[in-house]
């Protein structure tokens, strides 16, 4: 392992809160980030206390046998999901740990990571829409208001994205892109277009439903991270607050 002393643990530190930054922006829950945080401080001999917040990490290292002691702290980018990221920070963990790393190879293992591809934009938009067009099915839709869905889900996305890519507020991003697809599938509820219509009002802003705000949150309250599950859960239900103004606006338009 790498000697310890003051340029190590800076390093050491800089290269933790790196990597809780990054899972916490890819959607991992708070224990993970604790976890995966201490168990690669441990491996280089250094203990580490580790404060989480929505928007920001605190790491304090210390130096097992000496007096060394490490502060330091990072603020957080806007959460997402990216479980590409948290599986492959997890195995370079293990890593760390079984085959003494280097942290130079710590670095470039978390530039890879960085580097790695998103999917093509239209594969993202078609499979989502297929995903919302699939819901409509199981809620008993017919092949009718499974079209519907999957064109109204293929816009609302869409138009959620380059809201995002604007700098849009995130709810904002959210309440547009729910009135744009309740927009779409309103019409056909308003001209009685299809056999249950309803059904695809009901279901085109299912991909919108913020599972992964609610689920950490629910995880962080379990844990006893109650400060990081109210915040999740506060933030999950201002989504879904959004959600339902979008679909309300377009009702109240078509007055259905």
């Amino acid at each position: 392992m790498e000697n310890s002393g003051l340029n190590s643990g800076k390093e050491l530190g800089k290269i933790l809160l790196e990597v809780g930054a990054l899972l916490m922006t890819s959607g991992a829950n708070s224990m993970r980030i604790r976890v995966t945080v201490l168990r690669i401080a441990n491996a280089y001999g250094y203990t580490a206390d580790l404060l989480i917040t929505h928007r920001a990490l605190m790491l304090s290292l210390s130096a097992e046998g000496n007096d060394y002691f490490h502060s330091s702290l990072k603020r957080t980018l806007a959460h997402g999901s990216n479980f590409r990221m948290v599986s492959g920070i997890s195995r370079m963990s293990w890593r760390i740990v079984e085959e003494d790393w280097s942290y130079q190879q710590i670095w470039d293992e978390i530039e890879r990571l960085k580097a790695l591809p998103h999917y093509p934009r239209i594969v993202v938009l078609s499979t989502v829409a297929l995903a919302g067009a699939s819901f409509c099915r199981l809620a008993g839709g017919g092949a009718v208001e499974m079209l519907v869905v999957f064109v109204a889900t293929f816009i609302g996305l869409f138009v959620k994205q380059e809201a995002a890519k604007r700098k849009f507020n995130g709810y904002l991003c959210v309440f547009v892109a729910s009135f744009v697809a309740c927009l779409i599938a309103g019409a056909f509820v308003k001209y009685h277009v299809g056999s249950n219509p309803e059904f695809a009002l009901a279901t085109c802003v299912l991909y919108l439903i913020p599972g992964i705000p609610l689920i950490n949150s629910l995880s962080d309250l379990l844990n006893g991270n109650i400060m990081n599950g109210i915040v999740r859960g506060t933030n999950g239900l201002i989504i879904s607050f959004a959600i339902a103004f979008g679909m309300l606006c377009s009702i109240l338009i078509y007055n259905i």
